[in-house]
Parts: C-alpha cells; structure tokens; sequence
C-alpha cells in the first residue's frame, strides 16, 4: 500500500480520535508526514471531501447518534463537538439530515448518517489475499423470529462492493440511524421469492418487528421474512487491514460445512445474512437451516 494512502488513513484516524477537540491542518501535517498544503490535498483527492467537510458531516452524525442513544441536551451536544453556536449547529443539522436536532431526538425518522470509510480499506480490496494462515470459525445454531426488513435493493449486484458501486455507500448511514432487531443493519442475499424483476439478489437493510410503522426511508421496500433456524459462522478477531481476509476465510469454512452433521439441511429459502465486519469481534455471517427428515439424519 503506497505512502499517500497510508498518510491519508493516519489523518482519518486522527479526525476520529479528536473529534470534540479543535482540529487543525498543521496536527494533520503532523500524523500525515507531509506538508499542510499536500496533506488537505491528498485528503481530498483520497475521501472525495475537504478537511472541513469531512469534519463537519462526521460531527453531525456523531451528534445524531448522542441524541438517539444517550439523554443529552441539544446545547450540550452542540457545543461538545466543537460547534460555535446552537444556532449554527442546528442549521447545519438540517441542512444535513432534513429536520432540526430536538425533532430527530424526539422521532429518531431515519436519517443519512456519514460514515467514514478509511480510505485503506478500499486499497486492501485489490491487493491479493494470503490464506496461508486461515483461522477458525466457531459454529452456532440460533433461532430468528417472524420479522420483517426495510431494504434498498441493488440493481445487479451479488457482494458488498458491486453493490456500493450501484446504490452508494450512504445507504449504511441511513441503516444506522434506525432501530434494529438484532442491533444493527445487516446485508442480505435475497432468495429468488424476496426479489424483484430487475433487483439484486445483494440488499442492505435492517431487520423490524412484524407490527413495524415507523418511517421507510424513500426509494426502500418492506418484506417479510418467516421465522427460521441459522448457523452463525463467527471468525476470530481481526486486525482491520485483513478484514478482506476474515471474510474469505470465514466464508470458505461455511462453505465446506456439512449441516447435516448435526441434522440439518441448507435452505435456499431464507436470505443469508451478513453483519458488518468488525475486527474486534471477528467477521460473522449467518446461514439459514431446516431440519433434515428423520430417515436423513447423518
């Protein structure tokens, strides 16, 4: 991975690490190595977005994300992430996401959350993967309820990445702003029953209750998914430069597994499920089960 990359990523992590302190282009010279002026350069060539812009859309996700989850006063949260005025926060908030603080606390409608993507991450992609040294997975079987999903449906796509590149990456901003059953937006690879003429079998979205009215974000749909049994395929931890890794690795031991061994059977009815991977947890996936006949039992 070359240097401006590297450099890039050491400033995003740093905006990350001092987001309520006051952020200056000569502290990001400093992490970056480079000059101030090549430093806001490479910034914005790699992310898309000037220091300031990427400051500021991280701020007010991260007071969104205070408001939903945490008792706080809309001052308090305004001036802790380094805001000049009340005034101006909630403007901007608004601006951003289409309703003013004290609504959003008050509602939590979804709303288009930034999410930071470290510019490393979308390097590694095209290095070539070492499975030299695959780790395990550890198996389980758990059960999901009868529930329903609101998803953005693709148009092509099979992955996580020809996905982001037909739909975008704000879709996960948008997940994240709203409840989840299972505590955070999941990807889904839809089965043929689930899909749409034209729609990708690759979807994102998050799992609700089945009595679910709350806000469906325009240009999402609402299906229903039956209760069904799973095994969550669970990797160890990884470090997040060899997250492209975790996920081949996890998903080749599920691959090879045999259901049967435990007297299951793949079903192709229900969508298999991916969380998002987080090293410190390890990459996890799930795959749906139905129990094997009595007469096929291993």
């Amino acid at each position: 991975m070359n240097e401006q990359i590297l450099a890039v990523q050491r400033m995003q992590d740093y905006i990350d690490a001092h987001l309520e302190e006051t952020i200056t282009l000569a502290a990001l010279s400093q992490v970056s190595l480079f000059s101030p002026w090549y430093s806001y350069r490479l910034f914005q060539r790699h992310t898309g977005l000037t220091v300031t812009e990427y400051v500021r859309r991280l701020r007010l996700s991260r007071s969104a994300m205070r408001l939903k989850h945490e008792r706080c006063r809309v001052t308090d949260v305004a001036y802790e992430l380094g805001f000049g005025s009340v005034d101006g926060y909630q403007r901007a908030f608004h601006r951003a996401f289409g309703c003013n603080p004290a609504e959003y606390a008050r509602t939590k409608v979804p709303i288009p959350l930034f999410i930071p993507y470290g510019v490393k991450f979308r390097a590694l992609r095209k290095e070539p993967m070492d499975m030299s040294n695959v780790q395990s997975a550890f198996v389980q079987l758990m059960h999901k309820p009868e529930r329903k999903a609101v998803i953005k449906r693709g148009v092509k796509a099979e992955d996580y990445f020809a996905y982001c590149e037909e739909v975008g990456c704000d879709v996960w901003g948008i997940l994240k702003s709203m409840d989840s059953l299972c505590g955070e937006p999941v990807c889904l690879w839809l089965p043929e029953a689930a899909r749409k003429p034209g729609t990708s079998v690759y979807v994102q979205g998050v799992e609700v209750a089945t009595d679910y009215a709350g806000d469906v974000p325009e240009g999402f749909d609402v299906i229903g998914l039956p209760a069904a049994e799973y095994l969550m395929f669970q990797g160890e931890p990884f470090c997040e430069e060899a997250y492209c890794d975790a996920i081949t690795a996890v998903q080749r031991a599920a691959d090879r597994y045999d259901p049967a061994l435990i007297g299951y059977q793949w079903d192709d009815t229900n969508p298999r499920i991916q969380l998002e991977p987080r090293g410190e947890r390890g990459y996890i996936e799930l795959r749906a089960v139905r129990p094997l006949p009595a007469e096929q039992h291993v």
